[in-house]
């Protein structure tokens, strides 16, 4: 067989063999890294990559199956059972190299400080010296002896950089979601899948976009505010350019100029900057909100940084398909296929009724819904209007017998409205599907005793508040039918006027509801009020 045929016949088994490898084993959807392979062989093994794929292995075959065979020589443990199904074919080399991954991993490494990692226990050093020899000579044997270093330390570094923290506390509804410790098999063939491997490591696409932008934010916060004197900034001022007194001298401390002066172009220069990395408007005005910033000190925001740091790990990469709910910044993020697909605001839940931190496995729509009213929302405000003469049939409502799949309608004057108001009797009312009904048109499930889902909804003017904690603790979404268009594919439609239509999701998606006190923003980022009053004691 002529070397190229030989090639690309070896470059279309590789492929085969991996995708026979990855549907051979049964891995369960989950924030580990295994669910990260499902969307990540899509994106990896499609037909334009497979085929630059195969045109590259043509180039390069001679070079990585001699590196390839030396794999196959040193591999052993569990490393061999990656290399092993892949017909030990590299991840590392390129061109008879090693690739710029290599570069990416090791700039991880050395600021592995801000994961809470010490970096020596991935071995830069080590690493560096095998990359710098195997370079140097392009001998098989030692691209093979660097390939493998590197795979080591890389599944390391990503099982520990995944490791879930034990001071945050999220509620799992389903055995997908549960985090669990990714194996190095796992970790590798995760990357491996990725369309680009250096930009999946460069990005760390194994982590939340949240964490690695948080990640880099609290590198720089560090650097930039951490060590500033943290003196008190007298309240009640407005300051800002040509002003003068013990305010202005306290400010230009406090930002790390010399006390005395007036507020001169250095000073509200370094307002601004400030403003910026704190989420404020960058006026160079220091005013209440400003002031208020500053007086909390570099501490509290070094902690709400860790602290929000330690909520994102809980979540998934972007190559794992699923939605993201923060009840802090009222947000909805959704990702796909290693990126964004789209945001929207929502409405969360009162400080009264919070939504809680938990995720869970959403596994399908219902159109057209009933909404069952919470019991003591039925005791305040249903009961006291029946009693003083309203219609449960005109407000489109209904009241029922239990809570049970099949409950029978009860007349309106068969209740005793007032043990109702006065808590003595708890009753079901479910309001009929229609225009004002509070659910909308559409809600999607994700099954728990909390009663918690995801809604459309009629009241549209809360979405233009900039705090959102309103709802009984679900979650009611500004743009519900795009967010269903997302799941399903198309547009989702009624079959009739019948309530409660439901439809089951291809693919059931994970759905996380966080609290992120500490947001990335488009300069630095934005530190939210604890509207819930968790940050203390997480």
């Amino acid at each position: 067989m002529p070397a190229a045929a030989a090639a690309r016949a070896f470059a279309a088994g590789r492929t085969r063999l991996i995708t026979q490898s990855f549907r051979a084993r049964h891995i369960r959807r989950a924030p580990s890294l295994a669910s990260i392979l499902i969307a990540g062989l899509m994106a990896g093994l499609g037909a334009a990559p497979v085929a630059h794929a195969q045109d590259a292995a043509v180039q390069e075959a001679p070079a990585r199956s001699s590196v390839a065979a030396e794999i196959r020589a040193q591999v052993g443990g569990k490393l061999r059972d990656f290399y092993g199904p892949r017909g030990f074919w590299p991840i590392w080399v390129e061109k008879n190299a090693i690739g710029p991954q290599a570069d990416a991993l090791l700039d991880l490494i050395d600021g592995a400080e801000a994961d809470g990692l010490k970096p020596g226990s991935y071995d830069p050093r080590g690493l560096r010296k095998a990359i710098g020899d195997a370079n140097a000579s392009g001998d098989p044997r030692a691209l093979a002896s660097a390939e493998l270093a590197l795979s080591k330390s890389f599944a390391k570094l990503v099982a520990d950089m995944r490791k879930p923290s034990k001071a945050v506390k999220m509620r799992y509804l389903d055995p997908e979601v549960e985090p669990r410790d990714p194996g190095p098999v796992d970790i590798l063939r995760a990357a491996a899948v990725t369309s680009s491997f250096a930009d999946y490591v460069e990005k760390a696409g194994w982590m939340s976009p949240f964490y690695m932008q948080l990640r880099k934010a609290r590198a720089g916060y560090a650097k930039t505010w951490a060590d500033l004197p943290d003196v008190g900034v007298p309240t009640g001022l407005k300051l800002k350019a040509g002003a003068k007194g013990p305010g202005v001298a306290a400010l230009r401390e406090r930002l790390g100029l010399t006390p005395g002066g007036s507020y001169d172009k250095a000073l509200a220069a370094k307002v601004k900057a400030f403003q910026g990395d704190h989420g404020l408007t960058p006026d160079g005005i220091a005013g209440t909100q400003t002031v208020t910033a500053l007086n909390r000190g570099p501490r509290y925001y070094l902690r709400a940084l860790a602290l929000n740091m330690e909520r994102t790990r809980l979540l998934p990469g972007p190559w794992v398909r699923h939605v993201v709910v923060d009840a802090a910044s009222a947000r909805l993020w959704y990702y796909g296929e290693g990126k964004l697909d789209g945001t929207m605001k929502v409405v969360v839940g009162a400080k009264e009724s919070q939504t809680p931190m938990m995720a869970g496995m959403i596994r399908y729509a219902t159109l057209n819904p009933y909404w069952n009213v919470p019991s003591d929302l039925v005791e305040r405000k249903i009961a006291p209007k029946i009693l003083d003469g309203a219609s449960l049939q005109k407000m489109n409502y209904e009241a029922l017998s239990d809570w049970s799949a099949n409950p029978q309608k009860l007349r309106q004057s068969s209740i005793d409205w007032q043990a109702v108001a006065d808590g003595r009797q708890e009753l079901r009312v479910r309001e009929l599907p229609g225009r004002g009904n509070s659910m909308g048109r559409m809600k999607f499930m994700f099954p728990n005793d909390l009663g918690i889902y995801l809604h459309d909804t009629p009241s549209r003017d809360l979405f233009a508040k900039p705090a959102r904690q309103f709802s009984n603790g679900c979650v009611r979404l500004e743009d519900a039918p795009r967010l269903g268009k997302w799941f399903f594919g198309k547009a989702l439609a009624t079959d009739s006027d019948k309530p409660e239509q439901h439809r089951p999701l291809p693919q059931a998606v994970p759905v996380y509801l966080t609290y992120l006190t500490a947001v990335p923003a488009k300069e630095g980022v934005s530190f939210l009020p604890d509207v819930y009053e968790r940050d203390g004691g997480s």
